[in-house]
């Protein structure tokens, strides 16, 4: 076995520096890595940033400085007791086609690219990666380093700024991590060595076994070939962790429906649309031991439910049309026929409305799209994106909410002067706005504001709002610290962390 030199009497106190963690495919733990790391360094007193150079998702926050950055991110932030910024993801992502998306640098959008054309603009990218990076390499003691999909991908090899690309840019060493539960880890660790460079093979300083679910005495003979054949040291095998409630990237969970626990309250159902975003909304309802969570997917009939919510999209005219096309235009309709609620957050709330307009083509093709004609409003796409980190009160139960705003589209309309939400102004004043609408009969409710759910109050007045009645109090970001936690500690019991803290340079 290969020998990392190290003082495996040092406290991570005194480790500084730079660790990059890349994994052999999407999906293999890179984000929950960095996010547990972060926050057994933040307990030690380390100043640690996270950093992703480069981050393709739908699901996104807005930071402190205005600006938007990759979900995953603000929760490493938050393992690591800081506030989201924008130099933790420089580089943004977001598809709005299988050949296209919006290009985000340092938070703002920069423009509309196809995969070539966005080739083309790496080298510019990579200006802005390397000058976040080195803000944090300055402002912080230590900063992890996600990398993106896998560094196997050799065809990307050519101006990577996500993996490879960026470690040999700033001479930082790198952790390879493998999900086990997809089978065929040793064929995806050595597959992965085989694919790199011998200078990007020497910069990888240990191996990660994520996703374990057995005996890990059975990996034993596994691991001493592993090392044997590469010469480099396995640093941990980690547990699969069951009933984590932690930020996804960008994926729609692998289990679409959530059973209630307990006693079922409420039924909910939401389209899984082909460009949904920010469905990070939805994991205090998933997690509510009392609420039956159902995203809907292609080709299913439309379930019986209490409460129908349209989610974000980042194409809005062709989600709408996606989701006529299933024929869910009538279930719905059913659905508000026999006394159901429906709520739209930001694209869901446009959808709503009588029409969508985006004469520009910000989307897609330019043209108007008909809405839902549930609520009095209509919907223009214009350039400026409005981002803000706002909090305030529902219109119902006058319950205290807080989140963010990321949207593309202005909307208006009667229906907008019965409001779903105020939200605190931002002008010297502390005037509130209004935001979103209501339908007459209460029925119907929009609004651009993410993270409804995430307060106690705001999730139990919507629940009763929509039928609930008695509802257990449940608060999300509580869920997600002890899973931060839960995250860690498992990483203190399994990984050989005198090892991972040594690889800091």
């Amino acid at each position: 076995m290969s020998e990392i030199p190290v003082n495996f009497g040092a406290s991570a106190r005194a480790y500084r520096g730079t660790l990059m963690i890349q994994g052999t495919s999407s999906d293999a733990g890179k984000s929950t890595l960095v996010a547990g790391l972060c926050r057994l360094l933040c307990r030690e007193g380390v100043r640690v940033a996270p950093f992703k150079p480069q981050n393709m998702a739908l699901n996104s926050a807005v930071t402190a400085d205005g600006g938007e950055i990759g979900r995953a991110q603000a929760l490493q932030a938050q393992a690591a007791g800081i506030a989201p910024h924008t130099d933790f993801n420089p580089v943004l992502l977001k598809p709005s086609s299988d050949r296209g998306a919006q290009v985000i640098i340092d938070g703002k959008v920069m423009a509309d690219l196809d995969a070539r054309a966005y080739h083309e603009y790496k080298p510019r990218a990579m200006a802005a990666v390397l000058g976040a990076y080195e803000r944090l390499r300055t402002g912080y003691d230590a900063v992890l380093v996600e990398g993106a999909g896998s560094p196997a991908e050799v065809n990307l090899r050519a101006r990577d700024i996500a993996n490879m690309g960026f470690a040999e840019a700033v001479d930082a060493p790198v952790l390879l991590v493998a999900n086990i539960d997809r089978g065929g880890v040793f064929a995806q660790l050595l597959g992965t060595l085989a694919c790199l460079s011998d200078s990007e093979r020497a910069r990888i300083k240990g191996f990660i076994i994520n996703r374990f679910r057995g005996d890990p005495s059975l990996l034993g003979s596994g691991l001493d070939w592993l090392e044997a054949r590469t010469g480099i040291p396995v640093l941990g095998v980690l547990p699969y962790l069951h009933g984590l409630h932690l930020d996804g990237e960008d994926m729609l969970p692998g289990e679409r429906h959530s059973a209630a626990r307990g006693e079922t309250r409420l039924r909910v159902a939401v389209p899984a649309l082909p460009r949904i975003s920010n469905h990070t909304d939805f994991d205090a309802l998933r997690a509510h031991p009392q609420v039956d969570f159902r995203y809907v997917g292609a080709g299913e009939p439309w379930p019986d439910s209490d409460l129908v919510i349209l989610p974000g999209s980042k194409h809005v005219r062709a989600d709408l049309v996606w989701l006529r096309a299933q024929g869910w235009e009538r279930g719905i309709a059913r659905h508000l026929r026999y006394g159901g609620k429906v709520l739209g957050i930001c694209g869901g709330l446009q959808m709503l409305g009588t029409a969508i307009h985006d004469p520009l083509g910000l989307e897609g093709e330019a043209g108007t799209t008909a809405g839902l004609g549930w609520l009095e409003i209509e919907t223009t796409m214009q350039p400026q994106k409005q981002l803000r980190v706002v909090a305030g009160r529902l219109c119902v139960d006058d319950a205290p909410v807080s989140g963010y705003e990321i949207h593309m589209g202005v909307t208006h309309g009667v229906a907008l002067e019965r409001p779903a939400v105020w939200l605190t102004g931002e002008g010297a004043d502390g005037a509130e706005r209004a935001d979103g609408a209501r339908s007459a009969d209460d029925q119907v409710m929009g609004t651009y504001l993410h993270g409804l759910f995430d307060t106690p109050r705001g999730l139990h007045a919507l629940l009763t709002w929509a039928g609930a009645g008695d509802v257990e109090a449940q608060d999300y970001n509580a869920l997600r610290e002890a899973s931060l936690d839960r995250l860690a500690d498992s990483f203190a019991a399994h990984l050989d962390l005198p090892r991972v803290w040594a690889c800091l340079r």
